[in-house]
Formats: C-alpha cells, structure tokens, sequence
C-alpha cells in the first residue's frame, strides 16, 4: 500500500479526500449572474414574451447551423415533440436502444407507438447501427438515438440506413452539447435534434429544452401542436436569458473537460475493471454530462458496482450507476425486443458514471479521483468482509 492507500477508506471510516464533497451545480458564474441582474432591472425575468427566446433561439441556430430553433419546457417535452413533428402516431414503431433514458420510451408510449429496442454496440455501448436492418418493419417511422455518458452514437451509419428505408431520424443531444462528430455538431446528423437545459446539465436554466430541425414541414407541425392561444410547453424569458452566457462557453468548457476526461483515463490506466466508455479523438469529440465507465467486479475483489459507487461518493466524489435497462424495467407487452439486447444488460449491470462539475476544477481534482479509485480498489476485500453495513441500494443516474 501507498501511504495514501493504507489509510483506511472513508466509507470504513477513514477521512474522505475530498471532505466538501463534489463540487454543486450549476457553478457561479458571473456571466448568469450579470444577466440575472439585467433581467431584474428591466423585469424582463416576468414577462410572457421579450427579447430574451428569440435571442437565445438565434443563437443555437447559427450554433448548430439550423433553420428552426423551437424552445420548450424540458428535454423530455422536446422528445415528445420531435417524436410528434416526425408524425409519430399510434400503432407506428420508434426504434431505439435497450440501454436509454426511460423518458423516452415513455414518450413513445405517451403517442400510443410501439418501442423497439436494439442492442449496444459491444465496444461503445451506444446503440449499435449493425441492428438496425433487423429492427425495422412496415410499421417503422422513426429511429430515436442518444448519445450517452460521453459516447457517440455512429449517426452517419444511422442516418444512411434512416434514409434508405425512408425513416426519420431523431437525434437526443440532450447529454452532448457542442459534441462534434466528424466536425458535425450533434444534433444536427437526424432529421430533428433535441436538447436539454435541465438543472444537472451541461446548459442550465433548472428546466427547459430546445428542439432544432431544418425541415420545416417538421417545425411546422410543432408549432401547430404546442399553439393554443398560448405556447403550452414555454421556455421563460428568464431561462432563455441564463442560457445565452453559458453557450457562449460552451465550447471552452466542453474542451476544459475533454482534457480532464483525458488525464483521467491515463491515472487510471493501471486499474483493470474501471474502463471508460470512449475517449476523444480527431474524429469524435464527445462531451461529458457524465463520464462513463464499464465496471466489473471481479477486478475489485467482488466489490458489487452499487457498493463500489457508494464508496466512492462517501469519499465526496459524485459516483452512480447508469441507467436501467428499459427491456428490464417494463412489461414485454410494452416493447418489441429486435434482438436479445445482451449488451444492453450487460450495461444494465455494469455501467458507472462520474457527474461532470468536478471536471471543470483544478488539475489537483483528478488526482483526487484517481486517488480514491485506487484506495477503494486496495481495500475492497475489507470492504466486502463488512458490506452488510451498507445500504447497497441502486441509485440510478437521471
């Protein structure tokens, strides 16, 4: 053991390496809270309609290089929205992946369509293009993908299969802002994007989202649909206008945290059993609402992943499970399973993510991190010997 190591853990006792915790978020930001100010000032902040949507709707179209920028309410409502704007409706299929935010298979139901679920791609574990071809039916409409966890999705491979079968293309950026793959802003390989501004993401206003198209048969059936006297799924003056500074970052902190993630893999390059999923190249530049990792518990001594994570955030640093399975949280009457979604299982068990502010902190915060993946992994045994005294209860990313 290092001198750091033969200390016991914090979750046997020990004292935490980072005994504040992890960092809150959103971050201060002078930024926001200049704009917060303005909104005061001018009362803007209560306003139905200003100058603050439009701006900020400008903005992400000449971000990503769309025509239409409609802002909503939430990621999830911006989902049901783009699912509507491709004319999903009931008894259609929307293919995607068995690993997913259970947000959107509901969706899917909430239109009275049918979920088909496809396996992962075993080395990315993003939804894997190679499944599609057997997923797709008469009934199939559209192909709804995410990328996850600081993965990509190969959305050109989609997008060629999409187009050959006369498919919609429904591309969740709402964990990948500013994620470039092959120069290409995500969000923009699909027919129709969407975005989140929730409160744990990498663009914030506590809620809202965003849905970004160039068709404009799509924006226009949205339009009609969220009309009823009044906008029924709004974005505030007030969120729009706390938005605005943080896209102007967003390229420069995506970056800042690309680089963490870098040095971050090679301190623990050492560790078997703790893998992250993807790491950037010249090609493909994820980013990081979460960083995930494959964990397998063999490689801890048989340290359970739940355990493993609890340890971990009882050392202040912000470790949890990744999703469910949607094949294994709902009802078989619910979806059509293409494929045995084996990968997505495998997920289901193994997939750890870290929560993103710490990557935006000094370089001394991923030495933190590594050190406590390290002094976990040394007394993981001991940790076993006494697991009965936890509470190992799985706490699912949201």
């Amino acid at each position: 053991m290092s001198l750091l190591t033969e200390r016991p853990p914090a979750i046997l006792g020990g004292t935490p390496i980072r005994p504040n915790g992890p960092p809150e978020w959103p971050a201060d930001d002078a930024f926001v809270r200049s704009e917060l100010l303005k909104l005061i000032d001018s009362r803007d902040w209560g306003r139905y309609h200003g100058p603050h949507v439009p701006d900020l709707c400008r903005r992400l179209a000449d971000y990503h290089g769309v025509e239409h920028v409609l802002p909503c309410s939430s990621g999830t409502a911006a989902v049901e929205l783009a699912l509507r704007g491709v004319g999903v409706t009931a008894d259609d299929e929307v293919i995607l992946a068995g690993y997913d935010f259970k947000a959107n298979f509901q969706n899917v139901l909430c239109l009275r369509a049918m979920p088909v679920l496809v396996d992962l791609h075993p080395e990315t574990w993003q939804l894997d293009p190679a499944r599609l071809e057997a997923a797709v039916s008469s009934r199939t409409r559209a192909i709804l993908v995410s990328h996850l966890h600081g993965g990509m999705v190969d959305a050109p491979h989609v997008r060629q299969i999409a187009e050959a079968h006369g498919i919609a293309l429904i591309e969740d950026a709402c964990q990948s802002p500013g994620a470039k793959l092959y120069g290409r802003v995500a969000g923009t390989w699909g027919d129709v994007g969407v975005l989140s501004f929730g409160g744990s993401k990498l663009l914030t206003a506590g809620r809202g989202g965003a849905v970004i198209t160039s068709r404009n048969d799509i924006a226009e059936r949205i339009k009609r649909y969220v009309q009823r006297g009044n906008d029924a799924y709004p974005l505030s003056e007030m969120q729009a206008a706390i938005v605005c500074p943080q896209l102007d970052q967003l390229d420069a902190r995506n970056e800042h945290r690309r680089d963490a993630v870098r040095r971050l893999s090679l301190r623990l390059s050492d560790v078997t059993g703790l893998t992250p999923l993807q790491i950037p190249t010249v090609d493909v530049q994820p980013t990081y609402y979460k960083v995930g990792f494959r964990y397998q518990a063999e490689d801890f001594a048989g340290l359970p992943r739940d355990l493993f994570a609890q340890a971990m955030r009882a050392e202040g640093i912000a470790f949890d499970a990744g999703f469910r399975g949607l094949h294994l949280i709902h009802a078989s009457r619910r979806f059509r399973a293409a494929d045995d979604l084996r990968e997505a299982s495998r997920a289901d068990a193994e997939m750890l993510t870290l929560h993103h502010p710490v990557l935006l902190e000094a370089d001394s915060a991923i030495e933190e991190i590594a050190s406590a993946v390290h002094k976990v992994r040394e007394w993981a045994a001991e940790i076993m010997e006494r697991k009965g005294r936890f509470d190992t209860q799985k706490t699912a990313e949201v």
